[in-house]
């Protein structure tokens, strides 16, 4: 049987991880996007809100 302090040990652990792993997560797609936008614009591709104001729209 689990004591009480180990219970909460193993609770922290588990969100410890979690968080870390969502946090390394943000990080890489963040950098995989960036990635993915340098790629684009280099092709050519730009954003829509890179036009400007006279670039169109409603």
């Amino acid at each position: 049987m689990m004591s009480h302090a180990a219970y909460v040990v193993a609770s922290y652990a588990v969100a410890a991880a979690t968080v870390a792993g969502l946090i390394l997560w943000v990080l890489t797609d963040g950098r995989a996007r960036r990635r993915e936008l340098q790629q684009l614009e280099a092709a050519g591709i730009r954003r829509r809100s890179a036009a400007g104001p006279a670039g169109g729209g409603k």
